[in-house]
């Protein structure tokens, strides 16, 4: 296939190549892995300046995403492209192949690096082949204390050009951001170590005793940080640039007849927690993942065992996929939803990640895909098979949610895309859609909410 860049892809393509370190930060849909390869190319086969590519990627993006883009245009075919993904022995003869872009899986990447870089004396073992290396949804980057962070920083001096890309650089806000940047200068603009970038743009917040575990951007912390880093970032969205057809929310309440037993178990939890003012994060998602589980239709007991609470979220989801008549791509969180999907809707796929199915599902012949958000939040082209999204029970990831919905509402999608959402009213549901619908910093609305109903519920 012939590429005729878009005015807005010929500027990310300059941007990529004109800057050895950069990040381009582009909604899904615009086209990122296309205008990476096309500046890789032109970088590699026309500037001379990177002899070989390395991609670090969601495992799903990895196996299915970059070397399709790479076959699909002409302009590319100069290119060869191996996946080091699987077994270590995969992944040593897709290294071995020497080819110009080798992609890896981002959960090798301490791996990777060990095979270069002795982790004791920070000596290299061999020599770094790569000239430049590109974090596809380089947010899964953002935390600096993580293995992968941490190996990725370790080998940095040796790399000459990189490039991030996403669209979601600050999923929970802007302390998101530092990690990231620090990968492309070191921390020259915001800052070597994490406490500088605190002092400078965020107060503390919320603390239990002396710890402080949430940091609020200082007033105009947003646009300082914006013109620190303008230079070798740029950002994209797609309402500026590409006309998709809408994404109607279709709803979907779903009645509950489990109320009263719903009601009963959240004040028998809550009851249970300690002092309101001192719940954490940790027991305030362990709580609220039951409630949601108690909302969905079955709830895990310690055992990992599950028990059915009602079978009205199966219910309604069978008479959306009758009324449809075309394909539904169906969004669950707990395996027992997964379970209990499978067994109640004839012609349902499980997909985690198979390029089989995924061809299928893009094909029209799927009837019902179930996946989980992470297994396809990244990267994959799936709006060729459908326009019908089903959230079987909601997610507190706001970037999940985000980038799970971009599956189908991208570049090229040709139908108004339908969201149901089945929420049961009077639970945990209303909650997590509430804060999702206003951007809310999920791990907030959480806290708040399960603080409240302490208080509530103990006469605070």
């Amino acid at each position: 296939m012939r590429f005729t860049p878009h005015g807005y892809q010929t500027r990310a393509i300059d941007f990529a190549v004109d800057h050895p370190f950069c990040a381009l930060f582009m909604d899904m849909g615009l086209g990122k892995t296309l205008v990476t390869l096309t500046a890789v190319d032109a970088l590699v086969n026309d500037y001379l300046d990177v002899r070989r590519v390395l991609v670090i990627a969601p495992k799903s993006v990895a196996v299915n995403t970059w070397g399709a883009e790479l076959r699909k245009w002409d302009h590319l075919g100069r290119l060869t492209l191996s996946v080091a993904v699987g077994t270590e022995a995969k992944r040593r003869k897709a290294l071995a192949t020497g080819s110009v872009v080798t992609v890896i899986n981002r959960e090798n990447t301490q791996w990777l690096v060990d095979q270069y870089l002795d982790p004791g004396s920070l000596r290299m073992r061999e020599s770094w082949p790569f000239d430049m290396v590109v974090v596809d949804e380089s947010s899964s980057f953002k935390s600096h204390g993580s293995r992968r962070y941490k190996a990725l920083y370790r080998m940095r001096p040796f790399i000459r050009r990189m490039v991030l890309l996403t669209g979601t650089p600050a999923p929970n806000g802007l302390m998101d951001l530092w990690a990231q940047i620090r990968l492309l200068d070191m921390g020259e603009r915001l800052g070597k170590f994490i406490g500088q970038y605190r002092d400078a743009y965020f107060k503390p917040g919320a603390r239990n005793g002396a710890v402080v575990y949430e940091y609020i951007p200082r007033q105009g912390a947003g646009d300082m940080i914006a013109a620190k880093i303008a230079d070798i970032c740029l950002s994209m969205k797609a309402e500026d640039y590409i006309d998709i057809p809408d994404v109607v929310d279709a709803g979907l309440d779903v009645a509950f007849p489990m109320i009263e037993s719903y009601r009963q178990f959240e004040k028998a939890n809550l009851i249970a927690m300690e002092d309101g003012a001192e719940i954490q994060a940790v027991t305030a998602v362990a709580l609220t993942n039951k409630l949601l589980q108690f909302a969905s239709g079955a709830v895990y007991d310690d055992e990992h065992a599950w028990h059915p609470t009602s079978p009205a979220k199966v219910e309604a989801l069978t008479d959306i996929v009758e009324a449809a008549g075309e394909p539904v791509l169906v969004y669950y969180n707990y395996k027992h939803e997964l379970e209990r999907i499978l067994e109640e809707i004839p012609g349902a796929v499980a997909f985690r990640g198979e390029p089989e199915i995924l061809k299928a599902w893009n094909a029209g012949r799927v009837p019902v895909l179930l996946a989980h958000p992470a297994s396809v939040a990244y990267g994959l082209n799936m709006q060729a098979g459908g326009r019908i999204i089903v959230w079987f029970s909601p997610t507190w990831n706001l970037e999940l949610y985000q980038q799970a919905n971009a599956r189908l509402h991208r570049q090229g999608q040709t139908k108004p895309v339908l969201l149901y959402h089945l929420v049961c009213p009077g639970t945990m549901d209303e909650v997590v859609m509430k804060a999702l619908r206003q951007k809310d910093n999920t791990q907030e609305a959480l806290l708040r909410y399960v603080r409240a109903k302490y208080n509530e519920i103990n006469g605070k």
